[in-house]
């Protein structure tokens, strides 16, 4: 099969498209599927740039969002059959390779069907930050219908997605936004209170908002000042969860003074690690995901559609700048064709 190939770490230059040897089920819980389209994550660019900071074997395939339809089936697969029309996240690292390319291999726990109503493309820029709202939300800070949520970064790829599972979960949602057109894009997904954190200073907007309690629970999808300056905007005993390793010189003591429980998010801790049960967990809250793109009450921001040809030289070096706009919000794809001489190739849309 033909693959968008990592050979060492650095520049896009070090991904090329290679002819592979096609993937292989090895164990009878794993399903076989042609990928229709690929998500690019930040954490691609990550690995891609610093490799020897992830248990990465070279050269490797990238790409941890997929989506596709299932091709053949292990002997004790028993939620899936061949035709099924799916999506999934895995690793894209390590001994595991990733989903730029025409097929991969996957265990069942990670996989769900693809909601019906989503293309492939949407639905390839889902899983990684699906899985990352879903947790920070419900198994980290453990929200709460009538609760108060702040969710900075409310137009980027988690972002968005959060508002609308806090909102769907019957909280109340205010979220930072860098302009006046990503505030109408928050309110349109439920958020009621978009503020504007270059004109204003969001802690004492939250404070007015909330009664100067401060709210239940605060989503950290950007790091450094915001996550240190969002301890006063956090109620007494309230969850902060931050997706970013808090820098070494954070001056914790009003975290310590109000009590807050601060946690940290890394959706791919159970595949890293090898946690099964985590695994399909991860798998269930795509399930679960899935009836609500269904039902309208979550929709996806499907961003710019790259080719692999220019996936390799743009998405890789671009893919920091994800969420960065209502454009843009949501994750950029790679996205599969077949073109007239039988052979597969990738393009846009």
């Amino acid at each position: 099969m033909q693959a968008v190939v990592m050979t060492s770490p650095g520049g896009p230059d070090v991904l090329q498209m290679q002819a592979v040897a096609d993937p292989v089920i090895q164990r009878d819980t794993e399903v076989l599927v042609r990928l229709k389209a690929a998500g690019v994550n930040p954490i691609d660019t990550k690995i891609r740039s610093k490799a020897s900071a992830f248990p990465v074997r070279l050269p490797t395939v990238l790409g941890c969002d997929g989506a596709g339809v299932v091709e053949a089936v292990g002997s004790g697969v028993g939620d899936f059959k061949v035709g099924d029309e799916v999506y999934f996240c895995r690793c894209g690292f390590g001994a595991c390779p990733g989903n730029y390319a025409q097929y991969a291999v996957v265990d069942q726990r990670l996989v769900a069907m693809k909601p019906a109503s989503l293309s492939f493309a949407e639905a390839a820029a889902a899983p990684l930050a699906l899985i990352t709202a879903w947790e920070s939300l419900f198994d980290r800070a453990r929200l709460e219908p009538g609760q108060q949520a702040l969710i900075h970064g409310g137009a980027g790829g988690v972002g968005h997605l959060a508002i609308q599972l806090a909102k769907h979960a019957g909280a109340r949602v205010c979220t930072t936004v860098g302009s006046e057109d990503k505030a109408t894009f928050t309110e349109q997904l439920g958020a009621e209170e978009p503020i504007l954190y270059k004109d204003e200073n969001f802690v004492l907007a939250i404070l007015a908002w909330t009664d100067e309690q401060g709210v239940d629970v605060a989503l950290d999808t950007v790091g450094g000042e915001t996550f240190e300056h969002s301890f006063t905007a956090v109620r007494c005993y309230g969850d902060l969860v931050t997706l970013l390793q808090p820098a070494a010189n954070t001056n914790w003591m009003i975290a310590r003074q109000r009590n807050l429980r601060i946690s940290l998010e890394l959706m791919l801790t159970p595949i890293y690690l090898g946690m099964e049960d985590a695994q399909r967990h991860q798998g269930e809250i795509l399930r679960r995901c899935a009836g609500l793109f269904d039902s309208g009450e979550l929709r996806g921001a499907c961003g710019e559609k790259l080719s692999a040809g220019r996936g390799r030289r743009r998405a890789p070096s671009a893919g920091i700048g994800i969420g960065d706009g209502q454009a843009r919000a949501g994750r950029r794809l790679i996205k599969r064709a077949t073109r007239t001489d039988g052979r597969t190739a990738h393009r846009v849309g």
